[in-house]
């Protein structure tokens, strides 16, 4: 037991010092190249306005680190945070070590909220942000029928809301297959499959103002959860005896989750595979326990999204890889050979 502690302290540790050097390489690595002093000194200055450090706001560099490469760097951190927690979750709500964030037809959800609001201007009146706001409300439509489709006829169960999730995953996509063949707009349908490979390009603080608490509550009030999330990969007949409604609790679970979900769609777009891999990664590290396993994943996640980020800005030149591109050619090859390497199960069951 003493020996398991000290290695997941140790993981948390090594995890949260190789975020910072993550941050501190993303920050000064790209077009152009900066120093860690100037890049130090933008950053306090635009935290803190100090005059000791008033040099730094009227250069380029500036301009360089503090709108442009920071916020896609923390919008990076939250995404990734969000998308692998969630992983987490929905992986303890469905008893099923393959799931993801999306895989209640959550994806399906945001794509016909997306498509919807490019090809026919739904939601044009919110304002430039309307597709992502039109897709994080399709995200969360969609668990929301997802609740209801799978508690009609009796008790909800995992299985059903698998299930629910799969109906109205397809039902989402031939509509959104639909709206695409009789808009017969080339332009739009660019701009949907842009959106779709995901983009930290349009980071900015003032939308970072509306993910951050989101991601970051979310994740606390999770972790709070821990002792449930254990309980829901033992079963409901167990937790029956210790006196636990499960499917109260997984219903309250989707919702928060969907709600995370959602507004990192609204944020950065499409990305898979970060709430696959990282959650079955870390668990693999550090346990099935979910006291350490969220943390380890939420770190896990964000900085793999920060690389992706870079590599992204840095890969092609003149140009920027959709960072949905770049997971998914990392990601689908660490799946397979996660799976060749090891049955797929809870915690160290093979």
């Amino acid at each position: 037991m003493k020996k398991k502690m000290w290695e997941s302290s140790l993981s948390s540790w090594l995890l949260s010092g190789l975020l910072i050097a993550s941050v501190l390489c993303a920050v000064t690595v790209g077009t152009v190249d900066v120093s860690l002093a100037e890049a130090f000194g933008s950053i306090v200055y635009g935290i803190t306005g100090c005059e000791s450090f008033a040099s730094y706001g009227d250069s380029a560099v500036y301009d360089i680190i503090w709108l442009l490469r920071l916020p896609r760097i923390v919008l990076a951190m939250l995404t990734g945070m969000g998308l692998s927690v969630c992983g987490v979750i929905m992986q303890a709500i469905v008893k099923n070590p393959l799931a993801d964030p999306y895989i209640l037809g959550i994806s399906s959800g945001a794509s016909l909220g997306a498509t919807a609001a490019i090809m026919l201007g739904i939601g044009a009146f919110l304002g430039e942000n309307f597709v992502g706001l039109a897709a994080a409300g399709g995200a969360f439509a969609v668990s929301m029928g997802v609740l209801v489709l799978s508690g009609v006829g009796g008790h909800s169960s995992p299985v059903k809301l698998l299930l629910s999730g799969m109906a109205l995953s397809a039902v989402c996509s031939a509509f959104s297959s639909f709206i695409v063949y009789f808009a017969n707009n080339r332009e739009g349908m660019q701009t949907i499959a842009y959106w779709l490979m995901g983009s930290l390009a349009n980071a900015k603080w003032e939308n970072l103002a509306v993910i951050c608490p989101i991601i970051v509550l979310g994740t606390a009030f999770f972790w709070t959860q821990s002792q449930i999330l254990n309980l829901m990969l033992v079963g409901d007949a167990a937790a029956i005896t210790l006196g636990r409604n499960l499917t109260r609790y997984r219903h309250g679970y989707l919702v928060l989750s969907s709600l995370m979900v959602g507004f990192v769609v609204y944020s950065a777009g499409m990305i898979g595979f970060v709430g696959l891999i990282c959650p079955h990664v870390m668990r693999m590290l550090t346990g099935a326990e979910h006291r350490r396993l969220l943390p380890a994943s939420a770190f896990a996640g964000a900085i793999l999204l920060v690389w992706a980020d870079v590599l992204c800005r840095t890969i092609l030149p003149r140009t920027e890889l959709p960072i949905g591109i770049l997971v998914s050619l990392v990601g689908a090859p660490c799946f397979v050979y996660l799976m060749v390497r090891r049955s797929y199960g809870f915690g160290d069951a093979e």
